[in-house]
């Protein structure tokens, strides 16, 4: 069970809350390749999310994602953009959803 979520502590994430965010991307992790091509879960969790960073403001977790996502597995992991934009899509928001049950904060309406 995670500690008592506190907003101004997740500014220093990765000292407060490490095991929690290791947690909640793995699980995202876990949800998308049991639904998804296992190599492009892959080619996106080692290349897009390996730097993406998590925020929490007004209430609400976000997945902030590096420069042009789609250049990182071009060429490495065979699929059309269309799918990789709706699977990265998918991928963030159950990221999202993973914080917050991870964190035990409700996403707002």
């Amino acid at each position: 069970m995670a500690a008592e979520f506190d907003p101004e502590k997740f500014e220093d994430k990765y000292v407060h809350y490490f095991n929690e965010l290791q947690r909640a991307y793995k699980n995202a992790f876990n949800h998308m390749n049991d639904r998804h091509d296992s190599d492009l879960i892959h080619g996106i969790d080692q290349a897009v999310l390996n730097e993406s960073e998590p925020f929490y403001e007004d209430g609400e977790f976000r997945v902030e994602l590096p420069d042009e996502p789609r250049e990182r597995i071009r060429g490495v992991i065979p699929v059309d953009d269309e799918t990789f934009e709706e699977t990265l899509e998918e991928y963030v928001d159950r990221i999202e959803t993973e914080l917050h049950r991870t964190f035990q904060v409700d996403r707002p309406e």
